[in-house]
């Protein structure tokens, strides 16, 4: 089967080997280069670093739908598959595969649609994610759900851990629709509208910790943020990360300063419960543990932390 593949981060790799190494992949499209090196040099897409790598040609537009229609009506390809790719397809480019467009979506769809379903099913406290593969229509993540893999959340796992594993599992969901598809056992079913949540694109404000909130909501927060925009507050007026947290019982003004000491750690008082702040990062610092933290800095006992 003649493939191009449309996508762009680390997320879409794995996919993109596993067509690689089963389809004949014809091309793969990403988004342009951003990404500096410290010399100022633009870096490849991860999709398009992987590409060159497997010698496949490689194709860039800034917007595909009006620059690259022609490219990919040339390819013609028997089937596109998305991964993360980072454009909206218009329904000119829908049509020119016969067997359509199939997305590798990060979560259990109809919920979680939009550009960050892995960090916000863990902001969310969510238990258990996984990745669909749907056949793309005009819209936001809307298609007909062609297969389905499901995968536990781990109740420390961040965000990032957790983009690591999906990457892996949408190549492996893919394979197994593209085999459904070939012995002709794919049955799409329809989403239902009414248990669709969207989500938007994280901004770096999302990761600022709310102490009026309870505890475990700021645990959740904490992961689901790992490893970008990260969580922060503010420590004597500059910045502070924060890349784990655990919740413990505790009581105070949401903000206040609990113990800041070397039993204890730094415990903070939220809305519900209390929060110590395990690994923080100092404004132009290193991670560090609470406790190294605090033995650079001198808390006082019942300061308010800003939420």
């Amino acid at each position: 089967m003649r493939v191009v593949f449309l996508g762009t981060p680390d997320f879409a790799v794995p996919t993109l080997e596993m067509l690689a190494g089963t389809e004949e992949l014809a091309a793969v499209v990403s988004q342009p280069d951003r990404a500096r090196d410290r010399k100022g040099n633009l870096l490849p897409t991860p999709a398009k670093a992987a590409a060159q790598r497997l010698g496949i040609p490689v194709f860039q537009f800034s917007s595909l739908k009006r620059e690259g229609v022609q490219t990919l009506r040339a390819l013609k390809p028997d089937l596109m598959v998305t991964a993360a790719f980072g454009q909206i397809l218009s329904q000119e480019i829908l049509d020119i595969p016969p067997l359509g467009v199939f997305n590798v979506h990060a979560s259990l769809l109809p919920a979680y649609r939009g550009a960050a379903p892995i960090q916000w099913a863990v902001i969310r406290g969510e238990t258990e994610t996984g990745i669909t593969v749907m056949k793309t229509e005009a819209g936001l993540d809307c298609g007909d759900i062609l297969w389905v893999k499901k995968t536990p959340i781990g109740p420390e796992e961040t965000a990032g851990e957790l983009f690591d594993r999906l990457s892996v599992l949408g190549a492996q969901a893919l394979r197994e629709a593209l085999e459904a598809l070939k012995a002709g056992k794919l049955s799409p079913v329809p989403q239902d509208e009414a248990l669709a949540t969207h989500f938007p694109m994280l901004k770096k404000e999302d990761g600022r910790l709310d102490f009026s909130r309870p505890a475990a909501d700021l645990v959740n927060l904490v992961r689901g943020v790992n490893p970008w925009p990260s969580a922060f507050t503010f420590w004597a007026g500059n910045l502070l990360k924060v890349h784990a947290a655990r919740a413990l019982p505790g009581k105070g003004r949401p903000g206040e300063v609990l113990a800041a000491d070397p039993n204890s750690g730094l415990v903070v008082a939220c809305g519900e419960g209390a929060l110590r702040l395990t690994e923080v990062q100092p404004a132009n610092g290193r991670k560090m543990s609470d406790l190294a933290f605090l033995a650079g800095h001198r808390p006082l006992l019942g300061s308010l932390l800003p939420s």
